[in-house]
């Protein structure tokens, strides 16, 4: 039958009968008639498991009380850091090959990166275009900053600044007035 001793059922009824056997031969024919039945497999389920494991994935049953060992044990700050790393790492390669930023660039981000200055990939994109706007600025390059209109602002801007100035001059001149005046 290729089971235990336990799950091997002798029918109460036919005991007699089944006592009588005493050869393979009998034994066999009784299996046959019913007699001698191997039990079925008990009922193993793995449906509260299921459900407590979709329980666990919406954050129930996952508080302070249900914590058995540290933080560190349960999600390793090293993992966390490798995860980190090379989602950067990944990001500096991607914009490297793609000549959004040139050798030099990359090998300083990808120090400071290593040096924990980079909290996730959003804040490292937001220095990456921070850094070229103020490189396209520095260089004076068209389209970075600098629209065509910036020389006419520059020219109004030229113009504005006797016309404040005479104006700090009338504020000067009112306050002299309001405050009291020195004797002599």
């Amino acid at each position: 039958m290729k089971c235990g001793r336990k799950k091997v059922w002798l029918d109460p009824n036919e005991a007699s009968e089944i006592s009588n056997a005493n050869s393979r031969q009998n034994i066999k024919k009784l299996i046959k008639d019913g007699l001698i039945i191997k039990k079925p497999q008990t009922v193993h389920s793995r449906a509260r498991c299921r459900k407590n494991r979709e329980a666990r994935r919406m954050g129930r049953h996952t508080g302070t009380g249900k914590r058995k060992g540290t933080a560190n044990a349960r999600m390793p700050e090293k993992v966390i850091w490798m995860r980190r790393m090379r989602v950067l790492r990944r990001l500096l390669k991607k914009y490297r090959e793609d000549k959004k930023i040139d050798k030099h660039m990359y090998h300083s981000l990808y120090l400071q990166s290593k040096g924990n200055i980079f909290k996730n990939k959003r804040v490292l994109m937001e220095h990456i275009h921070k850094k070229k706007a103020e490189t396209a600025r520095a260089e004076g390059s068209p389209g970075a900053g600098r629209g065509p209109t910036s020389a006419k602002q520059e020219h109004v801007r030229e113009e504005e600044t006797p016309a404040s100035g005479e104006k700090r001059r009338k504020c000067s001149l009112i306050l002299k007035t309001m405050l009291p005046k020195e004797e002599s």
